[in-house]
């Protein structure tokens, strides 16, 4: 684990970072729904999970930018930037329903990462512990997928006190909307860390990475 210690001096959002960690602590979440359209296409063609194609994408968006890589030091009161930041993923147990975290690490090669998360979820599926160990894992995002409903709006709390900067990405099941495929994403981040700008960027950068990765093509051949 690396990151850089940023100086609140010279930060460039340096009053906007003292109003939302002193004054006034929140967060920022917005929900949209993207064109999914190529990515399940593509994901149909080549025989590969969806799931595991987005959690790939999204990684790769949230790495892309220093300001989605933030993190806090409490100890120290430190302002950093990670190199990198790898997902959490959920696997669900139908028989408990409950949820297992896995720690993916994340990898910029789309075949290591793709090979990486589908071994950690098997092996996740065989416990039933909710081993959540934020403490160890200060530079790992939560991302969880919600399957059971096409949702239009969520909003997740976190105590007002506790600066976590890391990113929070859920999104939900995808569905039809005038012949396209449209899945409902929600972003959450700190308001110390970012704004309505930098949220919204992520749904941007999103669109953009799934247009790369699977291409027009994809998304004309249909699902």
């Amino acid at each position: 684990m690396n990151y850089k210690v940023i100086d609140k001096e010279t930060y460039y959002r340096k009053g906007v970072f003292r109003h939302f960690t002193e004054d006034c602590k929140c967060s920022t979440s917005m929900t949209a729904r993207i064109d999914v359209t190529a990515l399940a296409a593509y994901s149909k063609q080549t025989g590969t999970k969806f799931y595991l194609n987005f959690l790939y994408l999204l990684s790769k968006v949230l790495n892309a930018r220093d300001d989605y890589r933030m993190g806090y030091l409490w100890r120290t009161e430190e302002l950093v930037c990670y190199d990198v930041i790898h997902p959490i993923q959920y696997v669900f147990h139908e028989d408990t329903q409950t949820c297992t975290p896995v720690y993916t690490t994340y990898s910029a090669d789309y075949a290591t990462f793709y090979a990486a998360a589908l071994r950690d979820l098997e092996e996740a599926k065989q416990t039933r512990t909710y081993n959540l160990d934020m403490e160890n894992h200060p530079n790992w995002f939560d991302a969880s997928f919600i399957p059971w409903l096409s949702y239009d709006a969520l909003h997740l709390e976190l105590p007002d006190g506790y600066l976590h900067f890391a990113p929070i990405v859920n999104w939900g099941k995808y569905r039809e909307e005038n012949g396209r495929l449209v899945m409902p994403v929600t972003v959450r981040l700190n308001h110390a860390i970012a704004d309505g700008f930098l949220v919204a960027n992520v749904f941007r950068l999103l669109t953009l990475e799934i247009e790369a990765f699977a291409g027009p093509s994809a998304a004309d051949a249909g699902v």
